[in-house]
């Protein structure tokens, strides 16, 4: 099945290719999985389970994650201000599916 996509020419336009561009990046997935783990999450929490990411990275990260519906970003209007993150339905559908790479990867590994 994969073969098909790879070898249609519109590639792009594919599932395939939409849920990659959904969790393309160094950090996205790693992201999603903190969420799935801890449920909410804050902003300095997640750096501390990235390590080597900057602030401006997991910033942009995170806003792209909620463009694409897959988290939320829960702002308390306080001060200091408190934001949180949680994984959306959209995206908790979306880590039965990276779950499965994990299994995979856990049978597989060398």
């Amino acid at each position: 099945m994969i073969k098909n996509y790879i070898e249609d020419a519109n590639f792009k336009d594919t599932g395939f290719s939409y849920t990659l561009s959904l969790i393309s990046g160094r950090h996205k997935m790693v992201i999603l999985y903190c969420l799935m783990e801890f449920k909410v999450v804050r902003f300095n929490e997640l750096k501390r389970y990235l390590k080597t990411v900057s602030d401006k990275t997991l910033s942009s990260n995170l806003k792209e994650l909620e463009s694409d519906r897959l988290i939320i970003r829960t702002e308390y209007p306080q001060i200091p201000p408190k934001v949180e993150y949680s994984l959306s339905d959209r995206g908790k559908s979306l880590m039965e599916v990276l779950d499965q790479l994990c299994v995979w990867g856990e049978n597989h590994r060398q």
